[in-house]
């Protein structure tokens, strides 16, 4: 894994070429969405836990997140959570500059892929808002045990046929970076996030458009965003 210097990452920018991202938090602000839709959920299921309790535990499958919370039976609840996320999907904002961000690394020839938590049939309407091509899309509807297990992450990289030397993951809960260091990721913490990253204190991306500025040593291309 290249070394932190002073917070940020000295990578060599031909060797890597593999973008991997978290979708909520760091490409997409679903923050009203998840709060519309655990309302609900208090409200059908008679629960006591607030949201902020759930976003806690942001990052990991569902049915893990019930777990830490406590509740038995996450199928209903999962029924009833998902219905009202899609019906509160349109409160879903890109954040300032990603898109303009990931075409910038497109258009370098790096490959780019998501590895998220959220089902795969919420994650693709907001994916396709972005108008990026990700070479892949991992979620929990696929194989493998979910963050923080490094299973998603590796399973991305075999897709790619890339190595995890070569990939940097991005996201913004402590899961993502737990995810990472055991997939032998190098990875960057999303600052505009939901969550705080864990020690040792990984690099931090302040904006979107920052992230260039931590990936790369020097310009990254001719009228590029750096």
């Amino acid at each position: 894994m290249p070394p932190s210097r002073g917070g940020r990452l000295d990578l060599d920018a031909e060797a890597v070429r593999v973008l991997l991202l978290d979708l909520d938090g760091v490409l997409v602000d679903t923050r009203p969405v998840m709060e519309s839709a655990w309302r609900q959920v208090r409200e059908d299921h008679g629960l006591n836990v607030p949201y902020e309790e759930y976003e806690r535990h942001l990052g990991r499958p569902f049915a893990d997140i019930m777990e830490q919370l406590g509740l038995a039976d996450p199928e209903p609840i999962h029924q009833t959570y998902s219905k009202a996320s899609k019906a509160a999907s349109h409160l879903a904002r890109q954040f300032d500059g990603v898109a303009e961000v990931l075409h910038a690394f497109a258009a370098a020839h790096w490959l780019l892929g998501i590895v998220t938590s959220k089902p795969l049939d919420r994650a693709t309407p907001l994916l396709a808002q972005l108008g990026v091509p990700f070479a892949t899309v991992r979620t929990p509807n696929g194989v493998g045990r979910g963050k923080p297990a490094p299973d998603p992450i590796l399973l991305a990289l075999i897709d790619l046929g890339a190595d995890p030397a070569d990939a940097l993951y991005v996201g913004d809960m402590a899961v993502d970076q737990e995810a990472a260091r055991r997939a032998g990721v190098s990875y960057v913490h999303a600052g505009w996030g939901y969550g705080a990253p864990s020690p040792p204190a990984p690099a931090v991306a302040e904006s979107p458009k920052d992230l260039l500025r931590h990936m790369v040593t020097g310009p990254y291309l001719e009228g590029s965003l750096v």
